[in-house]
């Protein structure tokens, strides 16, 4: 907005105001909601209270001073002085603490509008009233004055009431806040500002002392910062400028709309009165710390700490305010030399003028370094003090940190912000475009100020980086010392700054890094570290920073691992989860390590090269060496990822692998579970070189033509597995992970760790992730397949570790195999399956041999056997065994034909029901595992040869039986169609040609759905003969029923296990032809006497109900639909009108209006159906098709029910109630009116008045058309209450007369 005057008469938009009475009543109003403030929280007294603390219109953004700041920024000057005095009248006669910012932020409002003028009415005042406020106020001698008496410490402590101390603070706080922008108008009462800071360090209260510290800091930064003066003032004074400023894009230059800011700069008297000030308050407070700190002036403690507080609060103060403007120290380069000032820098900025020396920072370095080890020595329990001095370490060592602080801070809050105050480049309101975002003018200054705020805070960061000359100054290191002192402190709050304060020493100077390492290692590894030692190494440890140092530094590398290894001796649970933390934390930010670390150090003796850090780290690594489960898995861990980084080297690379390999292999039969896990994990990660495996183009038959390709790992792995009972021991091992127990199956790939580990335990074993590809890669809906105990990840193993080494790993594994096969242990069989899965994949030379000799035979025998609990993790043992290899899983392994084979060789005569069912459900296992559009031509035939088995068996006398084959027919058929959908491209291979006809004639469609046909009217007769045949001989229906009718119901068993699959597998739209033309066995036998086949085919029918059925079936759908809806059985009709009610919203989009049309009419002649269950699902049917069907349709249904009922009603009304209409088209009548009125459970349409009348008019009717009436006109009555009284009024008292008459209950005595 423009300047703002009583006399602007042309700003058309605000017409008829006089600002200076809007401004009155502004302020009238802001100084009413000021006075009734209350802090949103209990004000903080401690050591970190904020001058800035406040309540919502502070804490929720920073629109409140945006605000005053325009407006006192707009004002003209008569306007502006008569703001300024109602606001120095409000502030001299009203203390409010709980509003502190509030009101410091409408003075520096104020004072940043004008300084000048605002200084004699706004800061003179309060600096008068907090001298006299403080005048003959007792004093303790801290604040500088030279007038300490040390006698005073056998006197009576000192203090102010606590209405004056609130008072003086409140004072203080508001004046910090006021003239954080004076800038030069200040000096003319620089007297009293150094009175009144002086008197506050010398005031016996403690918030006293900490509002004088706000105010130091704020004066200091008033006169030295740079900062823009005029930023919220309005930049357009001609006549003719808009009255709304307009909001400008920093990219938009062309207009000349970027007016820049006026910037404080320093005047030299301001820097002397700055200088003053250090001198008066660092300076001597420094003197006055260091005589404390060597002489023990003070006999009383008490005092003595009082002292040091204000002291170092002084010198916090001086350097909070000075920020980086006090200079750095000089770094000294290398060679002894100084630095000289020709070197090119990175980045420039400053953030005010120069003030002090660098012998001053240098100066306070050593008097803190001398005060910090007195304070470890006789005051390490008074946090309070350690905490000043390490903000005081922060601001000497961290140039350009409390800036950086700063523009951190205001960047997070703008990006939290700023949105209300952007405009994007295109308006679509007004016809204004820009190149970029446009803001207002202050918002561009202020992101200006807080760039430059960030140029100053990096001006030096980076020096050392220019040339590698750079070495820390001996003040940084003196700093470095005492903070990594403190951050070992036993208070945590201590610990956590000197850590953070820390880590900004050592981002600045990574030289320092490997010094604080060593130290700190060295802490985790004394068996005599106390906790808070560990506790605050394992903080700094943990840091970014040092976790990627440790990736160039030989010796810290290498002191890390064996401190965080060798730490075990710590009792303390708290030490021992804080180096598990960092020990996970280091894993997950793992990123390899440097070249250099590879190479022996030469000039570090005492550093160990990479080959031997290896090796030690895997002689702890045994279970045998006595360590805690938790150090065992550490050190293994840290052995895989070193010898996964060093596969770069390829001088120690094949040694190191070899024996990790060796190791973990060993590991593999470890005591402890989490060791084994880590082992399997390790093993799929590092056996990957596969010299025995067949490759894609590479003949099976080859004997000799991989002798001499050795895999690197494989001596020293033959040399493990060859011992005597190794695979006995090791496949016993990894049964104990499996746990079977069904009450706490553990989901799979977590290895059975969540059920016998605790949260604390989890967080050091879950480090590890298996990034191999999950598997199965097909989808699993196959209730017979659970696989929630066959691990993929073992199975790899045992197929990498053949691949790697070859047949011998197959012959030593064979004979422990067949023991576990025959086991009657679960846990083993689970392992023993894994394990055979693996060899079967694994597709190495000599396998067709070894399958030949004695594969087959294990194959068949499980096959056989009897064991019922062991079927899913044998039916995934065969999934895995034949899952496709290669990137997309299309390569045909070395066995699968074999596999299959043995699969569809058919059982001897005399087996069990259950060998069957296990057969059929191996079969699925395999067949969903192929890859349909590239089966070769004996996978093809073997299709053929099963579907006609399958189709054969479909009347099996075993339920288990039947559910199998319905599954495998379902596999089955999907990927025969899948096949054939594909086969055109290909199909003119030899011996393609035939069998791709043959399948192509799909005989076995037609075979389904015309023996579908008639076995559902075999069904249906054989119920209905049930229900009709009560009284004949039972023995007599029971003979003619199990010759026929039996195989019908098991025959549709079967087809709804098919159907079921089908829809389940999410390959139904191969076979939608097939399912539609099965659509009415399941609606149509839903309920039927056998009850097993109606709960099958009600199964089905949830499933199908949410299919969509496209084009070119879905004709045939709706005439199937229809043709059950016309049913003679009344079952069959419910069922249709149920499937209708989900067919319809699920196919509004694609269906044509004709068959619309049909369905709706089939729909209402079922109102009149002869069984009233029917008439009334017709009716709740059609209700719902009203609300979201068809529009022209449901007005149509409505029109002519309404006309019908009419006709009805009014013959009624002439006394002629037998005029022809039977029960059955009367209750068909008023239900289409009542599903009218269901339709619209809260609407008020203008037909509903006259239908739901009409439909109450019908109450006199006999049953079912009473009930019908009263139902429905209750839950008009329920769905229209809430809005009731307004809705009404769209009735006429007649009708509403009708209504009342239904609604009221019948009297006994009418």
């Amino acid at each position: 907005m423009a300047m703002l005057d009583d006399n602007m008469d042309e700003l058309s938009f605000m017409p008829m105001i006089r600002f200076s009475e809007w401004l009155d009543e502004f302020f009238c109003r802001l100084f009413s909601l000021l006075l009734h403030l209350e802090p949103s929280s209990v004000l903080n007294e401690g050591l970190h209270s904020s001058a800035t603390s406040g309540t919502f219109l502070v804490e929720d953004g920073p629109y409140y001073y945006c605000m005053l700041e325009i407006l006192l920024g707009r004002l003209s000057k008569q306007l502006y002085n008569q703001a300024l005095k109602k606001i120095s009248k409000f502030v001299r006669t009203n203390i409010l603490p709980g509003a502190i910012a509030e009101v410091g932020l409408l003075c520096c409002a104020c004072v940043h509008s004008n300084p000048e003028e605002a200084v004699v009415h706004l800061v003179e005042p309060i600096l008068s009233s907090v001298l006299s406020s403080l005048n003959g106020t007792p004093v303790t001698g801290f604040g500088g004055r030279g007038t300490l008496d040390p006698s005073a410490s056998t006197k009576a402590k000192p203090t102010l009431s606590p209405a004056l101390e609130t008072a003086i603070d409140y004072q203080l706080k508001i004046l910090s806040v006021a003239i954080s922008y004076g800038g030069s108008a200040l000096l003319r009462y620089k007297h009293q500002f150094k009175e009144v800071i002086v008197s506050a360090f010398d005031s016996p209260s403690w918030k006293v002392n900490g509002a004088g510290d706000h105010l130091l800091r704020s004066l200091l930064g008033s006169l030295v910062l740079y900062y823009p003066m005029d930023q919220y003032k309005c930049t357009f004074n001609h006549p003719a400028a808009a009255a709304l400023e307009e909001w400008i894009s920093a990219k938009d230059y062309s207009d000349g709309a970027l007016k820049g800011p006026r910037w404080h700069v320093p005047s030299d008297e301001e820097v002397q009165f700055a200088n003053e000030l250090l001198i008066l308050h660092f300076q001597s407070a420094l003197d006055d710390l260091l005589r404390i700190c060597q002489t023990k002036i003070h006999s009383d403690p008490g005092n003595e700490k009082e002292h040091l507080k204000v002291t170092l609060l002084r010198i916090d103060s001086c350097l909070q305010g000075v920020l980086s403007c006090l200079p750095d120290f000089s770094p000294p380069s290398r060679n002894g030399t100084i630095q000289d000032s020709c070197n090119p820098f990175l980045i420039a900025g400053a953030t005010g003028a120069r003030v002090g020396s660098t012998q001053l920072r240098e100066k306070a370095a050593e008097v803190i370094h001398t005060a910090s080890k007195y304070l470890l020595e006789e005051k390490s329990d008074d946090s309070i003090l350690l905490i000043l001095i390490i903000r005081i370490m922060d601001a000497l060592g961290n140039y350009g940190s409390l800036e950086y602080d700063e523009w951190s801070n205001h960047r997070q809050a703008w990006k939290l912000e700023s949105a209300a105050i952007i405009e994007p480049p295109i308006n679509f309101i007004v016809s204004s475009h820009s190149k970029g975002k446009r803001r207002p003018r202050w918002a561009i200054i202020d992101k200006a100020d807080m760039h430059s705020t960030w140029r100053s805070s990096q001006s030096s960061y980076h020096l050392f980086r220019t040339s590698g000359n750079f070495s820390p100054p001996d003040h940084v290191i003196l700093l470095m010392d005492d903070l990594l002192n403190l951050s070992l402190h036993n208070y945590e709050s201590v610990r956590m700054l000197a850590g953070k304060s820390l880590l900004k020493i050592m981002k600045r100077w990574p030289s320092l890094i490997s010094k604080c390492v060593l130290s700190l290692c060295e802490n985790l590894r004394k068996p005599n570290s106390p906790e808070h030692a560990v506790l605050g190494s394992c903080a700094v440890l943990s840091t970014q920073t040092v976790l990627k140092h440790l990736t160039m530094d030989p010796k810290a590398f290498s002191s890390f691992l064996l401190a965080v290894l060798l730490s075990s001796h710590h009792e303390s649970l708290k030490a021992q989860k804080a180096i598990n933390e960092l020990f996970v934390k280091y894993n997950i930010h793992f990123a390899g390590v440097s070249k250099s670390i590879f190479k022996t150090i030469d000039n570090h003796m005492d550093t160990p090269d990479f080959a031997d850090l290896v090796s030690q780290i895997g002689s702890m690594s045994f279970d045998s060496t006595g360590l805690h489960w938790r150090y065992n898995l550490m050190a293994n861990r840290v052995l895989l990822l070193l010898a996964m980084v060093c596969r770069s080297d390829p001088h120690i690379s094949p040694k190191i692998i070899s024996e990790t390999a060796g190791h973990f292999l060993k590991n593999l039969k470890s005591q402890l579970p989490q060791t084994r896990i880590l082992a399997i994990s390790a093993l799929n990660t590092l056996l990957k070189d596969s010299p025995h495996k067949i490759s894609a183009d590479q003949p099976v038959f080859s004997t000799n033509s991989q002798e001499s390709a050795k895999s690197v790992i494989e001596g020293a792995l033959h040399e493990i597995f060859q011992e005597e009972g190794f695979f006995n021991e090791t496949l016993n091992s990894l049964s104990h992970v499996h746990i079977t127990d069904t009450d706490s199956a553990s989901s799979r790939g977590n290895h059975g760790n969540s059920s016998f580990q605790s949260l604390a335990d989890k967080s050091i074993t879950r480090f590890y992730f298996d990034f191999s590809a999950s598997w199965p890669r097909t989808p699993s809906w196959i209730s017979l397949l659970g696989s929630d105990t066959f691990y993929s990840n073992f199975a790899r193993i045992f197929k990498r570790l053949i691949q790697e080494c070859g047949m011998p790993v197959l012959l030593a594994l064979k004979s422990t195999l067949e023991e576990f096969v025959n086991s009657k242990e679960r846990s083993k069989q689970c392992v023993a399956a894994e394990a055979f899965a693996g060899v079967l994949h694994s597709d190495v030379n000599g396998l067709l041999e070894e399958w030949d000799s004695w594969m087959m035979v294990q194959l068949q025998h499980i096959i056989l056997a009897q064991s019922v609990e062991s079927i899913p993790e044998w039916a995934a043992c065969i999934r895995y065994a034949v899952t496709g290899k290669g990137k997309h899983g299309t390569r045909v392994p070395l066995l699968r034909q074999q596999i299959l084979n043995c699969l569809v060789t058919p059982l001897p005569p005399a087996v069990t029901t259950t060998v069957v069912a296990k057969r059929y459900a191996f079969i699925s296992a395999a067949l969903i595992e192929l890859s349909p559009q590239k089966m070769p031509v004996p996978e093809i035939q073997l299709h053929s040869k099963l579907l006609d088995e399958l189709l054969g068996n479909m009347c099996h006398s075993s339920a288990q039986v039947r559910e199998a084959i319905g599954v495998a027919l379902s596999v089955l058929c999907s990927n025969i169609r899948l096949y054939v959908s594909s086969s055109q491209d290909h199909s003119n291979e030899r011996g393609k040609t035939e069998i791709n006809n043959q399948l192509k004639q799909e005989n076995w469609v037609q075979l389904l759905t015309e023996r579908a046909s008639e076995v559902v009217v075999n069904i249906q007769n054989s119920s209905l003969s049930d229900v009709l045949d009560n009284s004949t001989d039972i023995n007599i229906r029971n003979g003619h029923q199990n010759g026929g009718s039996q195989d019908d119901v098991k025959w549709m068993e079967t087809l709804f296990h098919f159907i079921i699959s089908t829809l389940k597998s999410g390959r139904s739209s191969y076979l939608l032809d097939v399912i539609v033309g099965l659509l009415y066995p399941v609606i149509s036998l839903q309920e039927t006497s056998n009850k097993d086949l109606s709960t099958l085919a009600k199964a089905a029918f949830e499933l199908l109900k949410w299919r969509i059925i496209l084009e070119p079936h879905l004709q045939k759908a709706v005439s199937v639909i229809l043709s059950s809806a016309n049913d003679p059985n009344w079952r069959t009709r419910s069922a249709a009108l149920t499937y209708l009610r989900t067919f319809m919203f699920r196919h509004t989009f694609i269906l044509s209006k004709g068959d619309k049309q049909k369905i709706w009419k089939t729909v209402e002649r079922l109102l009149q159906d002869s069984q009233v269950e029917v008439r009334e699902h017709a009716a709740a049917v059609l209700a719902g098709l009203m609300k979201g069907g068809d529009e022209d349709l449901a007005r149509d249904f409505r029109e002519r029910a309404y006309i019908e009922a009419n006709t009805i009603q009014r013959s009624r009304k002439t006394r002629n109630r037998n005029s022809g209409h039977s029960v059955a088209s009367v209750h068909g009548v008023v239900l289409a009116l009542a599903a009218s009125v269901l339709s619209v459970p809260y609407d008020m349409p203008s037909w509903l008045p006259h239908h739901v009348t009409l439909l109450a008019r019908f109450s006199g009717e006999p049953s079912p058309v009473k009930s019908t009436v009263t139902k429905a006109v209750a839950e008009f009555r329920r769905t229209h209450a809430d809005t009731w009284n307004v809705q009404k009024d769209s009735f006429t008292e007649e009708q509403l007369e009708v209504l009342a008459d239904t609604s009221s209950s019948s009297s006994y005595f009418a």
